[in-house]
């Protein structure tokens, strides 16, 4: 394989490719020589950062059906060029990660780095490998790095193979979490007396319900999907998407739970719901998680581009300060940890996507970390009869809120006419009376629309890696969201190469329903008539 195509498998900080056939129309791109030519290109990486002649990789893998083989195959591209692999198994990718900074595990099975073989919440037939060193995630630029020389390198074949052993990792790493909560609360079970319900989506993230909560004494009775299964049978196992949620919120209300918890697949993203079935996510999980951080100590919260004016608010009240960021959870942790540089505290990094990296804990994004810290106000709140709820009473949530995603037509240019089309929004933004641009933008442009001409606000953008421009709209009023839609449905149309059609079927879908309200309203009319 050429190495333009190896470099098509870069997405971000990570590699992603289609490992099994299965879908029409998707080749399969990520191989098991792909594999092992990458983990080996991972050890010469390693070595030119290390400076060590030999070194040792942790291997470890999620639910996905074809990640056993993966793992083959990256355990024997580290072996063949005589560095040595830890397999893990079952793993989380946080685990990856931690497993590097566990000085006890360290002083046993020395490793210099780790790789995690995950697709996060895509499809089954998708899957891919992050990269670990002492210092954290590999950027952008490393995994470049790596996937040029792995298309391109001739790898040295030593008369003396490496050595690969095999030992768990994730009960050690539950075991710390446990630990990390009854330090905090001051108590064997804190959580004594509440249920909680766990969804895994058959991801790798069911271990939580046993080996984390049951120890701190909750009741995990109606907790599901636990069952690791790369099918994914049930829903994707990914926070964002509405089926997902509606899975957990379900069951939290079925079994009157105190909490609900989900995971994605290799748990560095997590979403909750609260004791009455509402969902904390987006929005409402990074008021939860700054309200705790912040009360310990003021500081700056880091988000990416898309959250709400309401939450805003809602951190400056708490004697915090907001910082809008870019989207991609790299990049929100890199602005964290540069603000940290220089000397302003920053204590949290996280994307509405679930993505949440703690400074306390390396600034890992990891979704069993994070709901570890909310476990600790839950047990907290309990003492005093209050809930986690509680915590973000006086969020202000929008009236009204739309995501839309229209995209490039196959062929073009699209970053360059993405470019030119936020160009032109910045020259129609100054044109007009009733819309301002927000201060501080460091992604597409935000613009604020006044009380008459919805109310709210607009952030566009082009997609980090994908042929799409992404549109999030909020609104504090009725029919809001419509009106600044519609404004940008006339800004758009006119460029021939952008498909427009989730913008005009949202203010299709808002006229149809307008007109059954109409009609409705109509027919109660004339049945109290007569």
């Amino acid at each position: 394989m050429s190495t333009d195509m190896y470099l098509k498998l870069k997405n971000g900080s990570d590699v992603r490719g289609v490992a099994c056939e299965g879908i029409e129309n998707e080749p399969v791109t990520l191989s098991e020589e792909v594999a092992a030519n990458v983990a080996k290109a991972f050890c010469v990486w390693l070595i030119s950062h290390t400076g060590k002649t030999q070194v040792t990789v942790a291997v470890g893998y999620d639910s996905r059906i074809t990640s056993p083989t993966l793992c083959d195959a990256v355990v024997n591209g580290v072996i063949s060029t005589g560095h040595n692999a830890l397999v893990t198994g079952l793993s989380t990718t946080p685990s990856m990660f931690a497993l590097l900074k566990d000085e006890t595990r360290m002083q046993e099975n020395y490793c210099h780095g780790s790789i995690m073989i995950t697709a996060s919440h895509l499809p089954f037939n998708r899957n891919g490998l992050k990269f670990f060193s002492h210092d954290g995630g590999l950027e952008s630029e490393d995994v470049k790095e790596i996937l040029e020389m792995a298309g391109s390198y001739r790898f040295a074949e030593p008369n003396i193979l490496g050595v690969k052993t095999e030992t768990s990792y994730l009960d050690d790493y539950a075991a710390s979490l446990v630990e990390k909560v009854r330090l905090a609360c001051e108590e064997e079970q804190p959580l004594l007396g509440k249920k909680i319900i766990v969804d895994a989506g058959n991801g790798a993230g069911g271990f939580f319900a046993d080996k984390v909560l049951a120890p701190l004494g909750a009741d995990t009775t109606g907790s599901q999907f636990l069952e690791p299964d790369g099918t994914f049978p049930n829903h994707i196992p990914n926070p964002e998407n509405a089926d997902a949620m509606r899975f957990v919120c379900e069951a939290v209300k079925a079994a009157k739970a105190d909490f609900g918890i989900i995971f994605d697949t290799d748990v560095d993203r997590a979403g909750a719901v609260d004791e009455n079935g509402e969902e904390i996510n987006r929005n409402r999980l990074i008021a939860l998680i700054s309200a705790i951080l912040l009360q310990e100590q003021p500081g700056t919260i880091v988000t990416d581009s898309v959250t709400s004016d309401g939450l805003a608010k809602f951190i400056k009240a708490k004697g915090g300060k907001h910082l809008r960021f870019k989207r991609g959870y790299k990049n929100v942790i890199n602005e964290a940890k540069r603000l940290n540089a220089t000397g302003e505290y920053a204590p949290l990094a996280i994307e509405t996507s679930g993505h949440a990296a703690l400074m306390e804990n390396y600034f890992l994004d990891d979704g069993a970390y994070l709901i570890t810290r909310l476990l600790i106000a839950l047990a907290k709140a309990g003492k005093e009869d209050k809930s986690l709820s509680d915590w973000i009473a006086d969020l202000e949530m929008p009236l009204e809120s739309a995501e839309l995603r229209p995209t490039f037509k196959a062929g073009c240019d699209f970053k360059t006419l993405g470019k030119k089309i936020l160009e032109d929004f910045a020259k129609h933004a100054a044109s007009v009376y009733y819309a301002t641009p927000a201060e501080n933008n460091y992604e597409g442009l935000r613009l604020c629309y006044d009380d008459l001409h919805g109310d709210g606000w607009t952030l566009v953008r082009m997609s980090l890696h994908d042929p799409v421009l992404p549109i999030n709209v909020e609104s504090n009023s009725e029919n809001g969201c419509f009106k600044i839609v519609k404004d940008l449905y006339y800004f758009l149309r006119k460029y021939d190469f952008l498909d427009i059609s989730p913008i005009e079927k949202y203010m299709a879908n808002w006229r149809n329903a307008k007109s059954e309200s109409v009609c409705t309203k109509l027919e109660s009319y004339k049945r109290n008539k007569s």
